[in-house]
């Protein structure tokens, strides 16, 4: 094959994974966890010398086309492994491009890091070691970037699209998706954005994205 995915599905490497999953393009899975020293050995810097997944080789008749930094590698699956069809979760206008891009890096700049908190000492962390005050300081900062999402998914709805881009799913929806499903544990925070919720649920329980995260 000529795509290669560097990861485990329990860690960004979801949002790869779940792009080429959902495109059905032939991919090799190479498992590399975050813990236990598997991103530091001196072949896996030589692909990423940050010693973080994900990272992707794509082997092209021009040359190889290494990428890392999870959200870079989902869009660059979608936009040269996927068609632009209005069918598949490739953006096929330059709304759609421009959409994938801005709440792509939106979700790393506004979403990730509290999110990523409330996870931590919600859910993931054993009990001794979380901290719900962090987790309850983030859910109080979370509440702005989720209303800025709930109000854009309700002009959404309101121009007939049930989703970010358009009225199908995108590739905006895996990178932003796959952050703020860490959000989850935060139930009720989550019940305070209803056009959120029920694009998050629609969102996580696509199949492409159980089988992505369930990769080891």
């Amino acid at each position: 094959m000529t795509l290669k995915i560097y990861g485990i599905g329990a860690s960004r490497a979801a949002r790869p994974l779940w792009t080429a999953l959902e495109l059905c393009v032939p991919f090799e899975h190479i498992p590399t966890p975050y813990a236990g020293g598997a991103t530091r050995t001196p072949e896996f810097l030589a692909i990423n010398p940050n010693g973080h997944i994900p990272a992707l080789i794509d082997e092209r008749p021009e040359g190889t086309v290494t990428v890392w930094e999870s959200m870079a590698c989902a869009l660059y699956i979608a936009r040269v492994h996927g068609q632009a069809d209005g069918q598949s979760i490739t953006p096929a206008t330059p709304r759609e491009e421009a959409e994938a891009l801005r709440w792509s890096f939106w979700t790393v700049s506004e979403l990730e890091k509290d999110a990523l908190t409330v996870l931590m000492h919600r859910m993931a962390m054993p009990a001794e070691q979380r901290k719900p005050e962090l987790a309850d300081q983030a859910e109080s900062r979370l509440k702005v970037p989720l209303a800025v999402l709930e109000q854009h998914l309700q002009a959404q709805n309101a121009r007939g699209e049930a989703y970010l881009a358009a009225n199908r799913f995108t590739v905006a929806d895996v990178c932003v998706a796959s952050v703020a499903s860490w959000i989850r544990p935060a139930a009720a925070l989550l019940a305070q954005y209803p056009a959120v919720s029920a694009w998050l649920k629609a969102c996580v329980d696509r199949p492409a994205q159980v089988q992505a995260r369930g990769m080891k």
